[in-house]
């Protein structure tokens, strides 16, 4: 498989073989993400489609490392983008429900205002994201970054479905008592 430099590289060559290089290494994954979040095929290939758009375009002046972060944020932008626009109406579906979880953790029914408060934030939860253990990490930010069930979670990380709601309840205990001791949430 061709590495991210050498597709970083096709970008500003403009070859279009960057983005056929582009969902061969990545495109599992980003059709994947997109899924979990849409549940719906058609929409999730449109997403990931728009993605490879977004990246053609912002590749050049821009030069991601790594590359793999960097789309999977585009897929998952977009992906969020189309679910909000379809789930305006109404309130239903595993993605809403993951959020539902952890929205009482890290929101106060207020919007972040300002771009500084974001940072802090982000920097406060990367802080406690260093405080769990391996499993409890990739527990959670499967769950709440790449929006996948409990069943696919349990799957990868060997236990229970039971074990990992119980484990992301504890999880998302901590992190609130975590953010209240850091000033992060009031």
């Amino acid at each position: 498989m061709i590495d991210d430099e050498k597709i970083i590289e096709m970008f500003f060559e403009r070859s279009e073989q960057a983005v056929r290089e582009l969902d061969n290494k990545y495109g599992k994954i980003c059709h994947h993400l997109s899924f979990n979040i849409l549940n719906n095929r058609q929409d999730a290939e449109e997403c990931v489609n728009d993605a490879y758009m977004g990246a053609w375009n912002a590749i050049p002046p821009a030069r991601p490392h790594p590359l793999f972060p960097y789309i999977v944020k585009i897929v998952r932008n977009i992906s969020l983008k189309l679910y909000w626009r379809k789930e305006a109406a109404k309130r239903s579906g595993h993605y809403t429900v993951a959020l539902e979880e952890i929205e009482s953790c890290i929101s106060d029914r207020k919007t972040v205002e300002d771009e500084i408060e974001a940072r802090e934030l982000a920097r406060i939860i990367e802080a406690f994201l260093d405080t769990l253990t391996v499993k409890e990490r990739v527990i959670f930010m499967r769950r709440y970054a790449y929006a996948d069930t409990y069943a696919d979670i349990a799957k990868r990380v060997g236990i229970s479905e039971k074990n990992v709601s119980v484990r992301l309840t504890l999880i998302r205990q901590k992190m609130k008592q975590h953010l209240i001791e850091k000033g992060g949430l009031t």
